[in-house]
C-alpha cells in the first residue's frame, strides 16, 4: 500500500493529535469531528453532545514505516478504551472511544487488536471502543490544530497531555520521531 488514512476518537482530540503526530511514519494528524448527524458542526455544538459527533483525529500515515496495528497499539496506550463516553473528566458521547476504519483490512486489524487486548486482559474492564466505517469527517476549527505545540504551558496541556506523551515515550519510545 503506502499512504493510508484512518480516523480515531479517544477523548479530547488535542491529546490524540499531540501523541500521534510525534510518531515516525505519521504524515498528518487533523483534529475534527465524525459520527454525528449535523452537517459542518462547530466545536461549541459538538461539546454539548447534541450533534452525535465524536472529537476525532484523521491520521495519514505511511504503512511502510508505521503499520495500522502498531498505530492502534499506540492509540490504546494513550486513552482508556474501557470507559463509555468518557476520558478522565471529559464526559459525553463526543469523547467516546472509536475507530472509524477506511478499509475492510483496517476493520479486520482493529477487531484483531481489540480481541488480542481482551484476551491479554490488559484492562480489568471490557473494551468499549466502537469499530465503525468512516462517516463524513469535518475538520475542526483552525485554533484546534497543533494545540499542544502552540500551548504547551496551558493548564490542560500540562496536566492531561504531557503525562500522555511521557507514557507514550516510555512504552513506545522506539516509534517516536527523533
Amino acid at each position: 500500500m503506502a499512504i493510508e488514512t484512518t480516523t480515531l476518537g479517544g477523548g479530547c482530540f488535542w491529546c490524540l493529535e499531540a501523541a500521534l503526530q510525534s510518531l515516525a511514519g505519521v504524515e498528518t494528524v487533523i483534529p475534527g469531528y465524525a459520527g454525528g448527524s449535523t452537517e459542518n458542526p462547530e466545536y461549541r455544538e459538538v461539546c454539548t453532545g447534541s450533534t452525535g459527533h465524536a472529537e476525532v483525529v484523521q491520521v495519514t500515515f505511511d504503512d511502510r514505516q508505521m503499520d495500522f496495528g502498531t498505530l492502534l497499539a499506540v492509540f490504546f496506550t494513550i486513552h482508556d478504551p474501557t470507559t463509555l463516553n468518557r476520558q478522565g473528566v471529559d464526559v459525553g458521547t463526543q469523547y467516546r472511544s472509536v475507530i472509524f476504519y477506511h478499509s475492510e483490512e483496517q476493520r479486520a486489524i482493529a477487531e484483531r487488536v481489540v480481541a488480542d487486548l481482551t484476551a491479554a486482559q490488559v484492562w480489568s474492564d471490557p473494551i468499549v471502543t466502537q469499530i465503525e466505517p468512516v462517516p463524513t469527517f469535518y475538520p475542526a476549527e483552525d485554533y484546534h490544530r497543533d494545540y499542544y505545540r502552540r500551548n504547551p504551558m496551558q493548564g490542560y496541556c500540562q496536566v492531561v497531555i504531557s503525562p500522555k506523551l511521557a507514557k507514550l515515550r516510555q512504552r513506545h519510545g522506539d516509534l517516536v520521531r527523533t
